[in-house]
């Protein structure tokens, strides 16, 4: 009697331990299943969501098929759970439960660009931001000034101050995010370009080098050409001449400018238009790369006082008027 007891006893133990056995690894092989997608899929951690919130979430969408198994992963093994971090992540059909928990909880989210090209304004890059998908436009209502004080820039025009580039972003972050990057590369950038400068330069501070770097920026896309430009800018300041650059007509003129200058544009007198005013505007006209910022600083030495374009990107440059005049017969007017 009492070796029958004890055998059913080990019989019942027995088949309780290969039951929890094979619970525990019928357990972990729910965890290690691959997902259920049949393609890549975009997820997103909601802010200030909990985990089984989001495993309930990813049941219902039909990503995972028990959610009972990380529910009772997160109570019997709490450390093996990450901490989810709100974003998007990027969930493939190879991935196993486990792996796309600690995909949830890493930094690998999905990110978004956008660039601001060389010689934009500010009121372009402002533009972007406020269009950029997946961005939060905090600014979006903000004037100039406001946004700049948001920055710690107050009273700072912010013409020329925000580096042009491509910045990356990811859900969560917001134009604000964005415009703190660009404005201390731009800082960032011009103090080395400053403190690597030439000598006899007609410029005396880092600021009236942005404003240089700029004119140049708007003047010419072709790299060869930006330093002579700066030459030429260099000479006329020197020799007591006006820049007498359109683009700083252009700006002028704001948003009443149609993509036509007439001569009654180069005779108004706006505080930006150099066919009037001496010497260079009182602020950048646009952002400059790190090209434009370097030939300001570094002018090519030269004899030429004038350029004119010759519809093909590119400049051609003279020494005096009449051949400046002569340039003009051949690239404008017979154009």
């Amino acid at each position: 009697m009492v070796k029958r007891l004890f055998t059913a006893l080990l019989v019942l133990v027995v088949v309780g331990a290969a039951s929890v056995v094979g619970g525990y690894f019928y357990w972990q092989s729910r965890l290690n299943a691959p997902l259920a997608l049949d393609a890549p899929m975009l997820y997103q951690v909601p802010s200030g969501a909990g985990f089984n919130q989001v495993v309930a979430q990813l049941e219902a969408q039909g990503v995972v098929d028990d959610a009972w198994a990380f529910q009772l992963l997160a109570k019997v093994e709490p450390e093996r759970m990450p901490r989810l971090r709100t974003g998007e992540y990027q969930l493939l059909p190879e991935m196993s439960g486990l792996e796309m928990m600690a995909l949830l909880g890493s930094d690998k989210v999905v990110t978004y660009s956008l660039t601001i090209p060389e010689g934009w304004s500010f009121r372009q890059m402002r533009e972007l931001l406020n269009a950029a998908p997946k961005l939060a436009h905090r600014t979006a209502d903000m004037s100039d000034a406001e946004v700049m004080t948001l920055l710690g820039r107050e009273d700072v025009f912010p013409e020329g101050w925000f580096f042009p580039d491509t910045y990356r972003y990811h859900l969560g972050m917001s134009d604000v995010d964005v415009l703190r990057q660009s404005l201390a590369r731009m800082e960032r950038i011009l103090d080395d370009v400053w403190e690597e400068r030439g000598d006899d330069l007609t410029i005396e501070s880092a600021y009236e080098a942005l404003i240089m770097a700029s004119l140049i920026e708007r003047e010419t896309g072709a790299p060869q050409e930006r330093n002579e430009i700066a030459g030429v800018f260099k000479r006329r300041m020197e020799q007591g001449m006006r820049l007498q650059t359109d683009p700083t007509v252009i700006y002028g003129m704001g948003e009443r400018y149609d993509g036509r200058i007439t001569r009654a544009d180069l005779r108004e007198a706006t505080p930006y238009n150099t066919y009037v005013i001496d010497g260079m505007p009182p602020t950048p006209i646009a952002m400059p790369g790190r090209a434009s910022l370097e030939a300001a600083v570094n002018p090519l030495p030269g004899e030429t006082l004038y350029f004119v374009s010759r519809g093909d990107g590119t400049h051609q440059f003279s020494r005096t008027l009449r051949e400046h005049n002569n340039a003009v017969n051949r690239y404008i007017r017979n154009r």
